[in-house]
């Protein structure tokens, strides 16, 4: 299985950006999909996942300004990113896991956030 981010980049502040997550190599749906964001020197955190089944959970200080969704064939995650600022800047992971049909944990490469004052 292979999840490849795309969308990254740079931004201004306030602004807008949407990052896009592919799944590729699977023959059943993912269970959950997310994103996490990592700067260098801190842990991973989480920023938004959401269910086969449509319910997401948000990072407190992403609430109200991203906004997380999939397609109805669950391979392909989306996070709109609105209002950025400068603390967005991240290294944003793309994340698939579940326990059926066994127990999985899969991950992208990542890709760069830039938010620019």
């Amino acid at each position: 299985v292979q999840l490849v981010e795309s969308g990254g980049g740079l931004v201004q502040a306030g602004g807008s950006l949407r990052l896009s997550c592919a799944a590729s190599g699977s023959i059943f749906t993912f269970t959950t999909m997310g994103w996490y964001r990592q700067v260098p020197g801190k842990q991973r955190e989480l920023v938004a996942v959401i269910t086969n089944s449509g319910s997401t959970n948000y990072a407190d200080s992403v609430k109200g300004r991203f906004t997380i969704s999939r397609d109805n064939a669950s391979t392909t995650v989306l996070l709109q990113m609105s209002g950025v600022k400068s603390e967005d800047t991240a290294v944003y992971y793309c994340n698939a896991r579940g326990r059926k049909p066994f127990n999985y944990d899969y991950w992208g490469q990542g890709t760069q956030v830039t938010v620019s004052s």
